[in-house]
């Protein structure tokens, strides 16, 4: 009995097997040669040094105008909102100062009002006050005939509660607007107290109350009886320069929860009230130890 063989195949099969072997061959003679003939490029060590100086340029750059400030443009001090105070480098305490004292409808004239509200640092002030920019009626005053400025120079000083409209308006710089208003806000105030509160005028700088100064002093001040800030209501204290009925009504309840106010510097305690108003504050308000 013949047995058939296991490895016996025919020439079809064996067509396919060597086809095969051929292909398998094929693929490992491609893969070595590939090996053989091709090197990936080399990147020399000068080239790979400028590729990374471009990238740590390009780094800085962009480090540079992320962390560079928005430009500074002119702008009016009255109008600062809590963003464009935060993007001037103001803290939130000088931000809350000023928009204070504008809900009490003031303004400010020039740097050292802005300075003297906010209490801003000389270094802050130094880099926003050339960026302020005031209506030019502020800024750019009607000048006066030299001769009127000469004989206001040659005169003693006048009392302040007296002055009338023309003298004011002989002084340097003190254009009739201005004029006018000083004459309607001491009459608000029912006489000037001290010479200082010109500085609560709207309109005048710093340097045309010092010109004012140099001409007039108060010298009869009117007969004003300070309030008892331990027993005035809320009406009475709010018809003081520098408070308001809100800040009348802080102080009610701040003394009631304190059984009185001792020391009228206590309240610089109250939200709303700075020292620079207290001292206007106290010439109208005393306390009952007083």
């Amino acid at each position: 009995m013949k047995l058939k063989s296991h490895f016996f195949l025919d020439s079809r099969q064996r067509s396919g097997i060597l086809l095969f072997v051929l292909i398998l061959v094929l693929s490992w003679l491609l893969y070595f040669s590939r090996s053989y003939f091709w090197t990936p490029e080399q990147i020399s060590d000068v080239d790979l040094e400028n590729f990374e100086l471009q990238i740590d340029s390009l780094r800085k750059l962009k480090v540079q105008e992320l962390e560079e400030k928005p430009k500074i443009y002119p702008f009016n001090p009255n109008y600062i909102t809590d963003y464009k105070g935060y993007t001037l480098g103001m803290s939130p305490e000088e931000i809350d100062k000023l928009l204070r004292f504008r809900e009490k409808n003031e303004w400010i004239n020039s740097a050292e009002d802005f300075q003297k509200v906010t209490g801003v640092s000389d270094s802050l002030l130094a880099v926003l006050s050339p960026y302020f920019k005031f209506p030019d009626w502020v800024t750019k005053r009607e000048q006066k005939p030299s001769t009127k400025k000469r004989d206001v120079e040659k005169a003693p000083v006048s009392d302040l509660n007296k002055a009338s409209f023309q003298e004011l308006m002989a002084v340097s710089d003190i254009s009739e607007e201005l004029a006018k208003r000083i004459l309607s806000y001491r009459k608000r105030l029912g006489g000037f107290l001290e010479d200082n509160q010109l500085y609560d005028v709207y309109g005048l700088s710093s340097a045309q109350v010092r010109a004012l100064k140099t001409h007039f002093t108060v010298l009869t001040k009117p007969d004003i009886e300070k309030l008892n800030v331990n027993t005035a209501n809320a009406s009475d204290l709010a018809t003081i320069p520098y408070i308001t009925f809100e800040i009348a009504r802080d102080i009610i309840d701040y003394r009631t929860l304190h059984e009185g106010v001792s020391n009228l510097d206590d309240l610089l305690k109250i939200d709303g009230i700075t020292a620079y108003k207290l001292d206007r504050i106290k010439l109208y308000l005393s306390t009952n130890q007083n």
